[in-house]
């Protein structure tokens, strides 16, 4: 059993309540880390510790700054697999996502700290020619920083880089379900050299979050999750005035044209879904498929749905691993008996997946349901797990008002061999990204987030870098002339 405190200041501090909750490992469906419930004192500790070092932080200049976050990038690097066995210990994703997922954040590490000294202002020509007008960009001091258990250090990639280069200083609270590697990734950031107080964590379970979004130190929120909580914590921001940023859920669509190339798009339905155990936001969960090539298209990935190797998640051999935690196991297996209810037809899977090196992890067949129509539960409710519904189109407009009619906006594919037909459909698809013969991919310089009940708010990218800057404007009058005291001077 690993044990682990809190990370305040520079310091490992043990809760002050005394109370603790303990990390399962999804594969044995056995504890095998202690961790410490924080009080709100200790929030209040962590902000602090921001505060005062975010004095020293925001006082150097970007390129001291770059030099910081390039170390952190080479630590994280050189330590990414053993961070990566971690994670999959602590979330049952295998280890050949985790071990990609750190050098991302390596990359999206270096590439913020390009930014650093980079974050230009403008200046602004007015009608009055004796005014100079410019602006600058400015941090906002301390940000909170909230996670999902999906994946942790990914997630934390998506803010954390953005929001130092950008000159805050943070507070992070990832999911009770999955802290381990975030308190891990604290002692990276002491091998970089990162000053006591500009990255602080504190676990435990809502009452943690909401104190830290509640906090008057913390000046803006990033938050990962559910749009449930999501809506929680939006609210609870806006009582206090403080900007948020939300990437939420999503139910995206992934559709499949009849002249589209079916071994491409067939390998990328299956990326969309079973990737990840299909435990992610941008999870192409709705496969829309034109007619023509719907029932082949079922075929193919029935086939290759039962072929999926499942087992240990830190075997590199292994291509699904578990469900994260055992409340989303049973959540994936309503959502399962939900749509067999409702009149779905079970093309695979199913159940609860058995055999050699299964039976104690919380494994869950591959499953595709088809003849789903839109407007039922498992087409409309984000499961969050490995479970495809296949709906059929007769044309374009058809697919599109299909898409489209879902409460999210996160992501959606297009899969065809007309460019004009991609030219038509992507800018009728209400959602904030956009697979064009690809899905589930990613990069450090393209932005990313959602519309409708996905979110609002960019990561990644040089929006993400902005998401972290307050605007401010300058006006220098140099004429020497009196003004009207009582009108306003334009």
């Amino acid at each position: 059993m690993r044990e682990y405190g809190l990370y305040i200041g520079g310091e490992w501090v043990g809760g002050a309540s005394g109370e603790t909750f303990q990390s399962f490992n999804p594969y044995r469906q056995q504890p095998w880390a202690t961790l410490r419930e924080a009080t709100e004192a200790e929030v209040d500790a962590a902000v602090q510790a921001a505060q005062k070092g975010n004095e020293t932080w925001r006082a150097m200049n970007g390129g001291a700054r770059a030099e910081i976050l390039n170390r952190i990038a080479a630590v994280l690097s050189a330590n990414g697999d053993d961070l990566a066995e971690l994670e999959s210990t602590d979330n049952g994703k295998v280890i050949r996502e985790t071990r990609s997922q750190m050098q991302f954040v390596a990359r999206l590490f270096r590439f913020y700290a390009g930014y650093a000294d980079k974050l230009y202002g403008s200046t602004i020509p007015l009608d009055q020619p004796a005014i100079f007008d410019y602006t600058t960009r400015e941090p906002y001091g301390v940000v909170g920083l909230i996670t999902a258990w999906n994946s942790p250090i990914s997630l934390l990639g998506n803010k954390l880089p953005a929001a130092l280069a950008a000159g805050n200083c943070a507070v992070v609270k990832p999911s009770e379900h999955a802290s381990v590697t975030t308190l891990e990734f604290c002692k990276l950031l002491e091998k970089a050299g990162v000053p006591p107080g500009v990255v602080n964590v504190v676990t435990g379970g809502p009452k943690v979050g909401d104190a830290m979004v509640r906090h008057p130190g913390i000046a803006k929120v990033s938050f990962t999750g559910s749009p449930g909580v999501g809506r929680i914590i939006a609210a609870t921001a806006g009582q206090h005035l403080k900007p948020v940023t939300l990437e939420l859920g999503g139910k995206s669509p992934n559709i499949i044209f009849d002249d589209a190339d079916l071994d491409q798009a067939t390998v990328g339905a299956l990326a969309g879904i079973f990737a990840a155990t299909g435990q992610t936001c941008i999870a192409g969960s709705r496969l829309l498929v034109q007619k023509r090539v719907h029932d082949e298209i079922v075929e193919r990935l029935a086939e290759r749905a039962k072929a999926i190797r499942m087992g240990d998640p830190l075997d590199p051999a292994t291509e699904m691993g578990t469900a994260a935690n055992e409340p989303q196991f049973n959540r994936i297996m309503a959502a399962i008996d939900s749509a067999k209810g409702d009149g779905a037809t079970l093309v695979t899977g199913g159940a609860r997946a058995t055999g050699a090196g299964l039976d104690d992890g919380l494994f869950i067949q591959p499953t595709i349901f088809s003849g789903v129509t839109n407007d039922m539960k498992v087409a409309q409710n984000e499961i969050f797990g490995p479970v495809l519904s296949v709906i059929s189109f007769e044309e374009e407009d058809e697919a599109i008002a299909i898409a489209n009619d879902i409460p999210y906006g996160l992501a959606s594919g297009v899969w065809t061999t007309n460019l004009s037909r991609a030219m038509r459909t992507i800018p009728k698809l209400r959602s904030g990204v956009v697979w064009v013969n690809t899905y589930r991919m990613v990069a450090a310089q393209a932005p990313f987030g959602g519309v409708k009940e996905s979110g609002f708010g960019r990561e990644r990218g040089e929006q993400g870098l902005l998401e972290f800057t307050n605007v401010k404007n300058v006006m220098i009058d140099f004429s020497g002339e009196k003004r009207d005291p009582f009108a306003v001077k334009n």
